[in-house]
């Protein structure tokens, strides 16, 4: 293990680092937004933003790392990232704040390609799932620690702002100066989207939905458990509950998936998350006992449905389409991550704060619904054809580069 942490040490340190303080402003500027009084819709545009210009990353990443390199790709993209935070204390305006956000969107998607492509390069086949497994582990560990410290002051002052704005900085030092030589050019990659959701209805339309239902989460949940009260301890706290039960439930579904029909899987953690969505509808996020319970429950069903759905997707492709099918079910979430927050915004607007989980439970129930008509349309994949779990988390977390032009390969099965 050591020998294979000690190649990229420094990239796991410059990781930590910059997700660290992704994961302090992505709660931070919905609760300040809310703070200043940015109307639901104001704040699911922002999230929105965000993902839109992470999906444009994702397109044209990979002609900036080409072109420039992949140090010079980090140090640049880190730059403009933490620049950005700083400038959304200065500018309090819905407008100035969407483009800053759509700005970093971009950033990220060109800083996790260059972070994933340079741990493949380091890895061989014998450690590259132990790599990408450490990667999701402090992936998860530390953007829970930039979540919780919003505790440290007030959301209204300045400090917090520069506190995310540092984290980013400090992660192009590692990079920077490390000795190892850059991994090699990224490589384009076509995307026959056609060709995708005849390879998997249920794949395509699950990835689609979790976008819809991440994307407004990740935009909205703060303003949700903020509620009619200042509490920021709260938000700091649902939020961790959630990402920590997201990792939990990764490797019981995951394995379950592996020994039966991963649809069925599908149709248990999209009616979970539906049970756990329905009940936070109604709860008081600030005073009710049973928030952080119904918290830890969505995170457990929810979070684990996109890697159940590309390695449902992955089980009917060829091992040539592994990375376009990565990329191009990373777009479809793209896709359902800018629309979502704005629906969900709707929802909120005329149902208060719990309209999102009533949203994210709609949602769920119409994966639920598109799962069971394709399990009666189609014949069970035998579970000894299903491919290992790990593998498919594992493409599910890789930023790779995408070609905007598509072309027609597709599978031979459809399930």
């Amino acid at each position: 293990m050591i020998a294979a942490i000690t190649p990229i040490l420094a990239l796991l340190i410059s990781i930590s680092l910059l997700l660290m303080g992704n994961g302090l402003q992505g709660t931070l500027l919905p609760v300040r937004a809310s703070i200043e009084s940015f109307s639901a819709l104001d704040i699911g545009i922002l999230g929105s933003a965000y993902f839109l210009g992470f999906a444009a990353g994702c397109v044209y990443g990979p002609y900036i790392v080409r072109r420039v390199g992949h140090i010079r790709t980090f140090t640049a993209m880190a730059t403009i990232a933490s620049c950005a935070v700083l400038v959304h204390a200065f500018v309090l305006s819905p407008l100035v704040w969407w483009l800053l956000r759509a700005a970093t969107g971009v950033c990220f998607a060109v800083l996790y390609m260059v972070i994933e492509s340079w741990l493949n390069e380091k890895s061989s086949n014998e450690n590259r799932g132990m790599v990408f497994s450490i990667y999701t582990i402090i992936n998860l560990t530390v953007v829970t620690f930039g979540q919780m410290m919003l505790v440290l002051d007030e959301p209204t002052n300045f400090i917090l702002f520069s506190v995310a704005s540092i984290l980013v900085s400090l992660a192009a030092v590692p990079v920077a100066l490390q000795k190892s030589a850059e991994p090699a050019p990224i490589e384009s990659v076509r995307i026959d989207f056609r060709g995708l959701f005849k390879t998997s209805p249920v794949g395509v339309i699950g990835c689609l939905g979790v976008g819809l239902t991440n994307g407004a989460f990740w935009a909205l949940a703060p303003v949700y458990a903020r509620g009619e009260s200042d509490a920021v301890a709260t938000v700091a706290i649902f939020m961790s509950v959630v990402v920590i039960a997201g990792a939990v439930g990764q490797w019981p579904l995951g394995r379950m998936s592996d020994r039966m029909d991963r649809r069925r899987v599908i149709v248990l953690a999209s009616g979970g998350a539906l049970c756990a969505g329905v009940l936070m509808v109604f709860l008081d996020p600030v005073e009710d006992v049973l928030l952080l319970p119904a918290a830890f429950a969505y995170g457990l069903f929810a979070f684990p449905l996109y890697s159940l759905c590309v390695a449902h997707t992955n089980d009917f492709a060829e091992k040539t389409r592994y990375v376009e099918v990565a990329c191009g079910l990373l777009l479809v979430y793209a896709v359902g991550a800018v629309i979502g927050p704005v629906v969900a915004s709707l929802f909120m607007n005329f149902l208060g704060a719990g309209g999102l989980f009533a949203y994210s439970s709609t949602v769920h129930v119409c994966i639920i619904l598109y799962a069971v008509h394709r399990l009666r349309s189609r014949e069970v994949l035998p579970a000894e054809e299903h491919i290992a779990f790990a593998e498919a988390m594992r493409m599910a977390g890789m930023v790779s580069s995408v070609d905007s032009q598509t072309h027609a390969e597709t599978g031979d099965k459809t399930p």
